[in-house]
């Protein structure tokens, strides 16, 4: 039986957003935000910019085709993003062992993630993958031009196996989604949209040491950018060891991407957008389906009006291997649960911690100047007044939201939360 989870933080009324954040709402699922939202502003701004980034578009397996207009894209979006660690010449050093060893060549798909934007009314869903699942996938074409029969992998391999095609074939198989949209970018393409942007500040609970990833930093807040922002997503070390609060970890990096990049400080500077429009085009390897700028432009104008209490992070629940404890299974009980509410275009609430393994913690922001305290909730030990038990998959009656198992961690762009650091 799942119980609700109290909330900490109570939120202030957000500032409408500036009307040229139609074209950058998207960046509210960071790093999938940042491929679309970049590019949704080069469909306006730079036709010209994007003859490379058509030339090196990705074939997909039994594409769905979505035909353009000059409205929002009608019903629901999916688009998967991966970020491989490419061992490029100038991130050796930084990578370590990874780039050392035999397996060097080798393109793993390090993050995976799922934006799902639903039909009407819209919200987001961004469902991050552990790279540790062990799960059975399905087959799909190999990148050396054979076939791949498919079987027992851990998820983070099916880039080697058949590039970004494969890693979405089997995400929508796991999931039920169609997908018809992908993309890929590398560890130097991270670098370099957080350069473009002027940084992204994130916040330290405890201090962050990880000599995997070079890190010692203090706690407090922290504005990440080019070497610093990719160290800050790739550790483990720096919030306890765990691949599941790196995850969290990079939950947070996400949601605090989407605030910057709908800031006054980045939608009022023309430099910093075309930077980083340009510099998405260079970074990003799309799927053949989202080279149309129209396309984008379509997604961008879908997501125009989604608060950030409607745009959620999840992280797809799983339990530990029980043939390696180093490695994590599907939880799919839970996992459908996610799916069923997404199928059924329900809204979603997380029950479950702010982030696995307490990677993170959520913090309450400071009282907005002026704001009514008389609207803040009061205490009560009524025992009437007891909140209701809702179990996983029912309706909330006070929200109208599907609860979602405990077992699956995340929270809202709307919530705030810090790395736990390393204590």
């Amino acid at each position: 039986m799942a119980r609700r989870r109290r909330t900490l933080a109570q939120h202030a009324r957000l500032r409408s957003p500036h009307p040229f954040s139609q074209l950058m709402k998207l960046v509210a699922v960071g790093v999938v935000v940042v491929v679309v939202a970049t590019l949704s502003t080069v469909a306006y701004a730079a036709y010209d910019l994007t003859a490379s980034f058509t030339r090196e578009a990705v074939a997909v397996e039994n594409p769905i085709a979505v035909p353009p207009d000059i409205g929002e894209i009608e019903g629901g979006v999916n688009l998967l993003v991966v970020g491989i660690d490419e061992c490029e010449d100038d991130l050796k050093e930084l990578l370590g062992d990874r780039c050392d060893g035999a397996d060097s060549d080798t393109q793993l798909n390090d993050v995976t993630i799922l934006l799902h934007i639903s039909e009407e009314p819209r919200r987001v869903t961004v469902v991050s993958f552990p790279r540790d699942l062990m799960f059975t996938a399905p087959g799909c074409a190999r990148t050396d031009g054979g076939r791949w029969d498919g079987g027992f992998t851990q998820i983070n391999e099916l880039y080697s196996i058949g590039g970004l095609s494969c890693v979405m074939t089997a995400v929508s198989d796991m999931s039920g989604q169609q997908i018809p949209f992908g993309a890929m970018v590398t560890f130097g393409g991270v670098i370099d949209v957080t350069s473009a942007i002027g940084g992204v500040e994130v916040c330290l609970a405890n201090p962050m040491v990880d000599r995997n990833t070079v890190i010692d930093w203090p706690a407090g807040p922290r504005t990440i950018k080019g070497v610093e922002a990719l160290q800050f997503l790739r550790t483990r070390y720096g919030v306890g060891g765990s691949d599941l609060a790196r995850v969290s970890n990079q939950q947070q990096y996400m949601s605090r991407l989407a605030r910057t990049l709908v800031s006054e400080e980045v939608l009022t500077d023309a430099g910093k957008l075309y930077r980083l429009a340009s510099t998405g085009l260079r970074s990003v390897t799309p799927t053949e389906t989202l080279t149309n700028p129209m396309t984008l432009v379509q997604i961008a104008l879908a997501v125009r009006d989604v608060p950030f209490e409607d745009i959620v992070f999840v992280q797809y629940p799983s339990v530990p291997a029980s043939f390696n404890a180093n490695r994590v299974e599907p939880d799919e009980d839970a996992a459908q649960v996610l799916w069923d509410a997404l199928a059924a275009n329900q809204p979603i609430e997380v029950t479950g911690e702010v982030g696995a393994d307490a990677g993170v913690v959520e913090v309450v922001p400071d009282p907005v100047p002026g704001a009514d305290p008389s609207e803040a909730p009061v205490p009560t030990d009524d025992p009437s007044a007891e909140e209701p038990v809702v179990e996983a998959g029912e309706v909330d009656p006070r929200t109208g939201k599907v609860a979602l198992p405990t077992s699956i961690t995340g929270s809202s762009a709307a919530q705030q939360t810090c790395s736990a650091g390393t204590g």
